[in-house]
């Protein structure tokens, strides 16, 4: 490792090099991954449904589904990445990162049917935001840590898009993961960082009881506690109003936009999660600049 160190400290712009190149491939696979898992987890809650079934009521048959047509070993590994129109498998030299996309015009070379752009998207936002954290943050143990957290973030906020889910499958091992990281107070102290996760998670528990109290309806879903408690793990419970805040804003600003737009009907709801995610990264990259900037910013204008 103290090679690699002194290698990127003697070639500058090769540590960011190397890790954008890399995230463009990470994001590759996590483009299997946001399609992958929530079907993954759909065939295991059926299967549990169909067992509850079985027992309760002997001899009766389920009910078909297009997950039947899936192949019985079915995860993020197997079987191969295929076209989901036509099912040719694609082979590895078709399957580079925006290269690919951009020869075959976004298109099956089987079948001519359209790719969706949310692929190269993930592709180019994994590589374009992993050279943004390795320049921010250099070859060190926080730059690990939080490119880890990083691949995670832009899996739930694809997930959280396409199904309003954020899966404990995810979730969970990065709330555990920082907490276990700030023992030794990589980020924060370990009491900061236990904090953070306890008041991130009740704090958007505690609205979520109320509002529901009050209209009788749910505001948001449990995940997104767990993914602001997430980072109340990671960087301690001074992360938390900056990263809400943030998120809210962004949310609200591009509910507006939707609903003026036609994209958005009021009542729907719309995935809190990736809000929270983008407020996360924001405050790991300029978080103390922020705090900094508002702190003086008020308390100059009470002066």
């Amino acid at each position: 490792m103290a090679v690699w160190f002194e290698l990127f400290a003697l070639y500058s712009g090769l540590f960011p090099l190397l890790v954008g190149c890399t995230g463009l491939i990470v994001g590759s696979f996590l483009n299997v991954v946001i399609h992958r898992l929530p079907i993954m987890m759909e065939r295991e809650w059926r299967a549990e449904w169909q067992d509850a079934c079985a027992e309760a009521y002997p001899g009766s048959s389920p009910q078909p589904s297009p997950l039947d047509a899936l192949p019985e070993r079915y995860n993020l590994l197997a079987p191969g990445s295929a076209c989901p129109q036509c099912q040719t498998p694609i082979p590895a030299w078709r399957n580079i990162p925006l290269l690919s996309f951009a020869l075959q015009r976004g298109q099956c070379h089987q079948c001519q049917a359209k790719i969706s752009l949310r692929y190269p998207f993930v592709e180019l936002g994994t590589g374009l935001l992993s050279l943004l954290l390795a320049l921010h943050l250099g070859p060190t143990g926080q730059f690990l840590a939080a490119w880890l957290l990083l691949f995670g973030l832009i899996a739930l906020t694809g997930i959280d898009l396409d199904t309003m889910l954020l899966p404990d499958q995810i979730t969970l091992p990065l709330l555990w993961l920082g907490l276990l990281l700030n023992i030794d107070g990589l980020f924060v102290s370990l009491s900061d960082a236990v904090l953070g996760a306890a008041i991130g998670y009740l704090s958007l528990w505690t609205l979520f009881q109320l509002f529901k109290l009050l209209t009788g309806k749910e505001g948001m879903g449990y995940g997104d506690f767990k993914l602001l408690a997430l980072f109340g793990a990671w960087f301690g419970w001074q992360a938390l109003l900056p990263t809400i805040l943030i998120a809210s804003f962004g949310g609200a600003i591009v509910g507006l936009l939707m609903m003026a737009s036609g994209r958005l009907k009021q009542g729907n709801p719309m995935p809190f999660g990736p809000w929270i995610a983008l407020g996360g990264v924001i405050y790991l990259l300029w978080g103390t600049q922020l705090v900094s900037w508002y702190l003086n910013t008020m308390l100059g204008g009470i002066a």
